[in-house]
């Protein structure tokens, strides 16, 4: 993993170098990201209780946060799309609660939001990303009606709930416009949303997931429009610290089983070793309760890895879990679907064969 950034700034934000006259900075680690010093924010704690539609909401008060969505959608002639779309929030420093609003309205916040944009076909990766402090005009969330934004890539809801919802984004090489809708509960991952990412259990995130999203709408790309449907997942995650400083990154998995069965999987590595050093995993189903599946559970193993500029990244995985008879081959449909992001990472869509048939989506991070 690379260095720590002795400051977020420099490490981080090509937006605030404008006003600083720093140099433009080397690509950095989701580890410089994401292991950074949590004082003096609120730190995650496993009696919060997450309730709707309150925690759709930004959370200020933590360092950082994301609303991910990725999407596995197809054409009339079944061509294939993956979509992703994800507003982060970063705080700088820790703010004063009753002068958020004053300051993100004076173009004074520490809030900073960034959003990456991608879609991915088996011949083509395409990835954009957008910066910019938090202003009710520009970058924010609002929640009558519930609107995540960043100048034109915006999530814009009919009411305070999530669903129905529009998802747009205009990027300079594609576009697109979603309708999404789900009448599914939402997922609460690890105990009742407290996600713990260590053995040791210091480092946590509140952490709920949709896997059941209906989309329908259409995608500009290469100078073509493809009406397309499919279905789409959003994960909603938000702490002070995401990693140790001894983990390098993580390798995460949001797999379709079926129509009405999701599994989400994922492992944090050791940055000496590159061994997993924790992992969680959850059988999520339509129309009722999951279950959570332990680490001792999961056997996780690299069967290909894909060399990217001189980094190697595993792009198909055997995932078993004999426990619940799934024998699971991962298979990148793009294996150079690397985010070349101020944060680089590998991001793209994945078929699924062996117990089950399906579709999902993989990140890795750190390699």
């Amino acid at each position: 993993m690379e260095n720590r950034a002795s400051c977020i700034l420099v490490a981080l934000l090509p937006l605030l170098l404008l006003l600083s006259g720093c140099e433009e900075p080397k690509p950095q680690g989701f580890g410089a990201l994401l292991g950074q010093d949590e004082q003096g924010f609120t730190k995650v704690t496993a009696n919060r209780n997450i309730e709707f539609p309150r925690d759709h909401q930004a959370h200020k008060d933590f360092r950082y946060e994301w609303w991910y969505v990725t999407a596995n959608l197809e054409n009339s002639a079944g061509d294939t799309f993956g979509v992703q779309w994800t507003q982060f929030r970063i705080a700088l420093a820790p703010e004063e609660p009753q002068n958020i609003e004053k300051q993100e309205a004076n173009w004074n916040s520490t809030q900073i939001y960034m959003a990456h944009s991608a879609i991915t076909t088996p011949t083509l990766h395409l990835a954009q990303e957008k910066w910019s402090r938090a202003h009710p005009k520009i970058a924010g969330v609002t929640e009558r009606p519930f609107r995540v934004y960043l100048d034109d890539w915006q999530w814009n809801s009919e009411s305070d709930g999530m669903f129905p919802a529009t998802l747009s984004v205009a990027a300079d090489t594609f576009s697109y416009e979603l309708s999404l809708s789900s009448e599914s509960a939402f997922q609460l991952q690890g105990d009742n949303g407290y996600s713990v990412k260590s053995a040791d259990g210091r480092v946590a995130s509140h952490y709920y997931s949709q896997p059941f999203i209906d989309v329908t709408g259409s995608i500009q790309v290469e100078g073509q429009t493809h009406q397309v449907t499919g279905q789409a997942w959003i994960d909603r995650e938000w702490s002070s610290r995401f990693l140790l400083g001894s983990q390098q990154g993580w390798d995460w998995f949001a797999l379709r089983l079926d129509t009405d069965t999701s599994l989400v999987v994922f492992q944090l590595r050791d940055n000496q070793t590159g061994e997993a050093n924790y992992a969680y995993g959850r059988l999520m189903y339509r129309d009722r309760e999951g279950i959570i599946i332990s680490a001792d559970e999961l056997s996780l193993k690299v069967k290909t890895y894909t060399d990217l500029n001189g980094h190697p990244h595993p792009t198909t995985w055997q995932l078993d879990i004999p426990t619940h008879e799934l024998f699971l081959t991962i298979d990148a449909i793009n294996p150079n679907a690397k985010m070349p992001l101020t944060v680089p990472y590998w991001e793209g869509p994945v078929h699924i064969k062996g117990s089950h048939k399906g579709l999902g989506y993989m990140e890795l991070t750190g390699y």
